[in-house]
């Protein structure tokens, strides 16, 4: 009996949700540290008199960490497993965020925020793909959808620290940080008891490994739920063991292959354009609220209800996505974030501008749970950590560029302008996954890619 088909079959249960919470954590804390920089920007200006240009280093710092942790824990997630980089990779960003905190200068808080993007990135890489492969078929999108949705939480979290931590003295911005990195100690005790992907030691040929954590998964879900399992015919394992060395170079040539360009180049372009819009956003949004005529304080408070919007936004997107499909949901929250900020470019009442970032916000929030959903589903098991890490750091170009484009611009162009820009940017997004985007809904990941799951050469023969 397969047990791709023995994980697919299983009710979502209590086991599940298990893996929900303790995946969403991990996304909680990397969205809280991504969030807070922003309030941390008028602080650090002060203390250090930075010039509007290093602030932009600042808000590029992170991602520009994220970037070469999201293309190396792709890679080692496909080759040493899931769960040694989430733990890992968790615990560095815990050590480089507390040294972020204790930095005498400016020098020194760069570089250690870098180092936190690059354990950040690697961490938030590796969940999704992760929990797809435990996750059956009809759940799968709403599952990986409402995971994605815990990053709303730090976001939240980070504004509530940045509105009564930051303002504690000169060094309130120190322990906002702290307050970021000291919880995350708990969450590495408690993921000490997850199991590895069964999908991942099946395709290293280590089945007696898959097939013991099949066998506890069941049995967990059957004590969680009181009902025995449906049975299922006999059928060959859809996953072999992968023979081909796995590397990024090796799997650079299998994306742009015959077989997988186009799912490449849309998957690369919606988080390019997704993550430079978001992190134009909200890396600057209290700053642009300040040069709008709004103040520090007042600033803070709308972006914490700026960033209540995006729990909405999170879980209708989850919620679609197996209703009207990943494609279809990305499409829509995309043209819903063009649409808000081109609003929020001509907005110039307060009011009116704390609602267009708001439904921005919603809007830009929903379509990260569509791509979390989405890009796991479109490369096979063999390197499906390293096409979502690649995938990913594609996405950090953008935001290692928007906070320091917008930091550049700001002054020519106003607060309208870079709206205007991100307007633009996310009508390129939508008009990309409309036209090449593939559906994948209610689709087991080993159909989504049946060509090339069991030999990757035929790729690029078809």
């Amino acid at each position: 009996m397969s047990l791709t088909a023995r994980l697919d079959r299983l009710a979502l249960s209590r086991p599940h949700y298990k893996l929900l919470l303790i995946g969403g954590l991990g996304y909680s804390f990397d969205g809280m540290d991504g969030a807070v920089v922003a309030f941390l920007l008028p602080r650090i200006q002060e203390l250090w008199g930075l010039s509007t240009a290093s602030l932009g280093l600042v808000g590029s710092a992170a991602p520009f960490g994220f970037f070469f942790g999201a293309i190396l824990a792709g890679w080692l997630g496909d080759r040493f497993g899931r769960k040694k980089v989430m733990l890992w990779a968790l615990a560095f960003y815990c050590l480089m965020s507390v040294v972020a905190a204790m930095a005498p200068n400016f020098e020194i808080f760069l570089i250690a925020r870098i180092f936190a993007g690059l354990g950040a990135g690697a961490e938030s890489v590796i969940i999704a793909p992760f929990l797809s492969e435990f996750i059956p078929p009809k759940r799968r999108g709403w599952f990986i959808g409402t995971l994605a949705g815990f990053f709303s939480f730090g976001f939240v979290a980070a504004a509530l620290i940045g509105r009564f931590v930051v303002p504690l003295g000169e060094d309130g911005w120190r322990w906002a940080q702290v307050l970021t990195a000291i919880p995350i100690l708990l969450l590495l005790w408690w993921r000490r008891s997850l199991p590895e992907s069964p999908r991942y030691l099946i395709s290293r040929g280590r089945v007696a490994e898959a097939t013991e954590v099949v066998d506890r998964f069941e049995q967990s879900v059957i004590k969680a739920t009181g009902k025995p399992l449906e049975p299922l015919p006999a059928a060959e394992e859809e996953i072999v063991k992968h023979e081909q060395k796995i590397n990024i170079w090796n799997a650079l040539k299998f994306m742009w292959s015959k077989a997988m360009r186009r799912r490449t180049a849309v998957i690369w372009l919606i988080w390019f354009v997704i993550t430079f819009s978001y992190y134009g956003f909200f890396s600057w949004i209290p700053t642009l609220l300040v040069g709008r005529g709004i103040t520090i304080t007042k600033s803070f408070e709308f972006s914490i209800l700026i960033y209540l919007a995006q729990i909405p936004g999170y879980f209708s997107a989850a919620w679609l996505c197996d209703r009207i499909d990943r494609k279809n949901t990305i499409a829509l929250y995309l043209a819903g974030s063009a649409i808000s900020a081109f609003w929020l470019s001509q907005s110039n009442d307060s009011g009116m501008i704390l609602v267009a970032a708001a439904t921005l916000s919603f809007f830009l929030n929903g379509t990260y749970a569509g791509v979390y959903a989405y890009t796991p589903e479109l490369f096979p098991t063999w390197m499906r950590a390293t096409g979502v890490g690649l995938a990913s750091a594609v996405g950090r170009i953008g935001s290692i560029l928007a906070p320091s484009i917008i930091g550049i611009f700001a002054a020519s162009l106003g607060f309208g302008g870079v709206f205007t820009m991100t307007t633009v940017v996310l009508t390129i997004g939508v008009l990309g996954v409309v036209i090449f985007g593939a559906s994948t809904a209610g689709k087991s990941l080993e159909d989504i890619n049946a060509r090339t799951e069991h030999d990757p050469a035929a790729a690029g023969s078809k």
